[in-house]
């Protein structure tokens, strides 16, 4: 039995050449080229997770860049990366959206499998170590590992941002609050219930008497 070709869609598009214009045809074979998927993970070097001292974060990437430029390293060290993502915070009864760090207190390093270079970065100020390191040799990421956190770019598509983590605030239960805004504008009582999904707070206020609860948005009360 032969093989039964599936014939070629044909489209005509116009050239002009020495001011004459020629029709040329163009096979089409129907079959759409797949996306270009750039991953981090295919970048010179491997990727290692580095620790800092508490709040360091930006001074060792201080650090290791000066000592990158003074001892000529870019070649070996290629890339120091600190994981952010947009955080939703009520603050004084605002809402706000702020960077904070996916991994407090931690560094993602592409650089060269080198002990000389592990050497480096591990000396460097505010640095307590590798994560995973056996002995002498840290453990680099995977690529599921390193795709999970840095997500790979997808040609024709706009890079995602940072995972929004749920809204935080500044109640608790039982906490004495005032009603900002509202027909219970300056009326005060107690948090009964903290609704994070719907970005709400049941609060019990004293009404002739009776204690009531009214369910108000997080930037209509302010804490006490």
């Amino acid at each position: 039995m032969s093989d039964v070709e599936t014939p070629l869609e044909e489209t005509t598009d116009a050239v002009i050449v020495d001011d004459e214009i020629l029709e040329i045809t163009i096979l089409d074979d129907g079959v759409d080229e797949e996306p270009v998927v750039e991953s981090a993970f295919d970048r010179p070097g491997r990727w290692y997770i580095v620790h800092t001292f508490a709040g360091h974060e930006q001074k060792v990437i201080g650090a290791l860049n000066n000592i990158i430029k003074s001892r000529e390293l870019s070649e070996s060290i290629y890339e120091i990366y600190l994981p952010e993502e947009d955080v939703t915070e009520f603050k004084s009864g605002k809402k706000v959206t702020v960077s904070k760090r996916m991994f407090p207190s931690y560094l993602l390093i592409r650089c060269e499998p080198d002990p000389e270079i592990f050497y480096v970065i591990g000396s460097t100020p505010g640095v307590t170590g590798f994560v995973g390191a056996e002995k002498t040799k840290p453990t680099a990421l995977t690529r599921r590992e390193v795709d999970n956190i840095i997500h790979p770019h997808v040609e024709g598509v706009e890079q995602p941002t940072a995972k929004r983590r749920m809204p935080t605030h500044e109640f608790d239960v039982n906490d004495t609050v005032q009603i900002k805004t509202g027909p219970f504008a300056t009326f005060s009582g107690h948090v009964a219930e903290i609704n994070e999904d719907q970005l709400k707070v049941k609060v019990l206020v004293d009404i002739f008497g009776r204690e009531t609860p009214v369910e108000l948005d997080f930037t209509q009360v302010t804490k006490l």
